[in-house]
């Protein structure tokens, strides 16, 4: 068995003694989910202090909803559906929309890179920023969860409550988008 689904099951146990009123065995899953999910927040909203609010929230909510959590459902994607409803409730209670961070690419830098390299890819992080923050919330968010937290597109279905060719459709316009918008940004194409 692999590491990645050792973990998954390890979370979902840790998750039923939670549920089952060990409550300090959240503080596991805080540990491994927390970065992660900050950085899911972070790409969604730019906003630092709103991120870390929303990663709290999440793990305030699971303590709150464990008896709802099912048996055999995997804790990731369940993390993930309670995630976007956080950041749903957020911006309907606050009707607000934040750009996106420069943070989004921080740390991906070669630290072996050249002064000349390191402007190129920052053009480039910038660029796709903007092309990011051009998106639709719906085209951003599918893109977030495909390429930046790495899940399975079956994943992306049961967070979203759709079927996987709807987030394979929905991912590849996406990218389709954004690589409209980077090249028009990046002067390539006109309008």
């Amino acid at each position: 068995m692999r590491t990645e689904e050792r973990t998954r099951l390890e979370d979902n146990r840790l998750m039923e003694e939670v549920k089952d009123g060990r409550v300090e065995r959240l503080a596991v899953l805080f540990e491994r989910h927390h970065v992660r999910l900050y950085n899911y927040f972070l790409r969604l909203t730019g906003n630092r202090s709103l991120s870390e609010d929303l990663t709290q929230d999440v793990f305030v909510r699971i303590l709150k909803y464990r008896s709802t959590f099912q048996a055999g459902r995997d804790f990731l994607v369940w993390l993930y559906a309670i995630a976007r409803n956080a950041h749903v409730d957020h911006f309907r209670r606050n009707k607000e929309m934040l750009p996106l961070d420069e943070a989004l690419h921080a740390g991906q830098e070669s630290p072996s890179a050249t002064p000349v390299s390191r402007i190129e890819q920052d053009e480039e992080a910038s660029l796709l920023k903007k092309a990011l923050e051009k998106l639709s919330p719906a085209k951003k968010e599918v893109l977030i969860l495909s390429r930046f937290q790495e899940m399975k597109y079956a994943e992306i279905a049961d967070i979203l409550h759709c079927r996987v060719g709807t987030v394979k459709v929905n991912v590849h316009r996406a990218m389709k988008d954004l690589s409209r918008i980077y090249l028009q940004l990046q002067g390539g194409l006109s309008s």
